[in-house]
């Protein structure tokens, strides 16, 4: 179904030319959510949360698909069949938002946190299914007056107004959705703090997708306003929404699970470095050329070679903090074995050294058992 649906966007698209907005980062972020929605519904057919991974990128596609099948047959007159009802389906856009946060509510498995909150699904379920019925009316209201026009993605007009049933629901309407979205996201973030082994390692890969994401979406509207960087700050956001459903696919499939201390333990430590070398490059080359007015190809090549000198020992140094704080596991594994390489630097009995080798083993790995072979030589 994916597949036909962005054959057929390719096609439209080609048809209409530059009628329509649709966009390759669209195509990405659609993908995206579709594959990791088929990998996991295909592993784990039992879970729901594959399913509303692919609905919503289903929802997406024919949305965009049937606003270019409007377009074609009333903005640029082609006059084809079932123009009525390509204008009837286009309003699939609201189970493309209105479906994913229910992945968040569900994660990892599926399935509700506790009966309590099962009025809460419903309530929810019940003010889309109203939303929904309440688009679909107001576009068979304008259909049945004859007054049809749409824009350039096969929107009818009378939705992009300052008035109608649609645009006075409007506020109320997204006012409680974005209550529900933080009572969901609030509970997982509750659930984080109260679990353990397994399944915190799995809320840590959804909350660090989701912290990606939302990072990339401040830094994209924050710099939309330049046109010089727009191109980067589109690419920036795609990646960002890319790596949330990236992040709930290892989540839930639990594929190199225990790896996520190690990525954001070393994400936030070279984002560190590089905003304080960024910060130290910048000050030497305004000292060199404001302070001391050297303005030569020296002063900047100066600088360079000072941040790159720093780097090293500056990483060092903030890789170690970092992991104090965000990789535990891994900094008291290091200090461990520090510890041990120092002790060893003593140590004249075999017996002692074997024993205290097994220990630190035992404390950094944790393994189930321990065997240690040594060499007997005359």
């Amino acid at each position: 179904m994916v597949t036909l649906l962005t054959a057929a966007l390719v096609a439209l698209s080609v048809i209409t030319h530059h009628a329509s907005t649709v966009t390759g980062e669209q195509i990405a972020i659609t993908a995206s959510f579709a594959a990791v929605g088929v990998l996991v519904a295909r592993r784990q057919p039992g879970n729901a949360i594959g399913w509303l991974m692919i609905s919503p990128a289903v929802c997406a596609l024919l949305g965009i698909d049937v606003g270019l099948y409007a377009v074609l047959d009333y903005r640029l007159g082609y006059r084809l069949p079932f123009g009525p009802v390509a204008l009837l389906l286009y309003q699939a856009w609201l189970p493309t938002y209105v479906l994913f946060p229910l992945v968040i509510l569900l994660f990892p498995d599926g399935r509700l946190p506790s009966p309590r909150w099962r009025w809460v699904l419903w309530s929810y379920l019940g003010l889309c299914s109203a939303f929904l019925a309440l688009l679909t009316a107001q576009a068979v209201t304008v259909m049945v007056a004859g007054h049809i026009q749409v824009d350039a993605n096969g929107q009818l007009t009378v939705f992009d107004g300052s008035s109608g049933w649609s645009y006075d629901a409007q506020s109320p309407v997204l006012v409680a959705f974005i209550v529900f979205w933080l009572s969901f996201v609030a509970h997982q973030v509750l659930s984080w703090r109260r679990s353990s082994g397994q399944r915190r390692q799995q809320l840590k890969w959804l909350l660090g997708g989701a912290t990606v994401c939302l990072t990339c979406g401040v830094i994209s509207v924050t710099l939309s306003s330049y046109p010089g960087v727009w191109q980067a700050v589109s690419n920036v956001f795609t990646a960002g929404l890319i790596a949330l459903p990236v992040s709930i696919g290892v989540g839930i499939l639990k594929y190199r699970l225990y790896d996520i201390d190690r990525i954001i333990s070393r994400t936030l430590a070279y984002a560190i470095v590089t905003g304080l070398l960024v910060g130290v490059y910048a000050g030497l080359v305004l000292l060199t050329t404001q302070v001391f007015l050297i303005h030569t190809p020296v002063a900047v090549a100066a600088s360079t070679l000072a941040a790159a000198a720093l780097f090293n020992p500056l990483r060092r140094r903030v890789q170690r903090a970092v992991d104090r704080r965000f990789n535990r596991a891994r900094y008291d594994a290091d200090q461990t074995v520090a510890a041990f390489a120092a002790r060893l630097k003593d140590a004249v009995d075999l017996n002692a050294v074997r024993d205290d080798l097994a220990s630190v083993v035992h404390q950094a790995l944790e393994p189930a058992h321990v065997s240690l072979w040594t060499s007997q030589r005359d």
